[in-house]
């Protein structure tokens, strides 16, 4: 998973901007992101305060490392498990 360039505070910052009056293409000028990563953080994120967000983004890395390790382990067993069918 690709990492963003902006922290969760930083989302949290632009997104109470677009609250207080500005509109999305300002927003995607100044911080030169497009008008649909815009909507989509805002979709996903809106309403949430910095700490939130930063938890939210913790929760998603470990879920993907957890994933990892999981297919990791499933590829193992399923190798000894072939290996043991081989031997009998």
């Amino acid at each position: 998973m690709k990492k963003s360039r902006y922290s969760p505070q930083q989302i949290a910052k632009i997104l109470k901007e677009f609250d207080n009056g500005k509109t999305a293409a300002e927003i995607s000028r100044e911080y030169g992101i497009s008008t649909a990563a815009f909507y989509k953080w805002r979709e996903r994120y809106g309403g949430m305060n910095g700490k939130e967000l930063k938890r939210l983004k913790d929760l998603e890395e470990e879920n993907r490392r957890l994933k990892q390790m999981y297919a990791n382990l499933s590829l193992d067993h399923q190798m000894a498990k072939e290996i043991i069918e081989k031997k009998l």
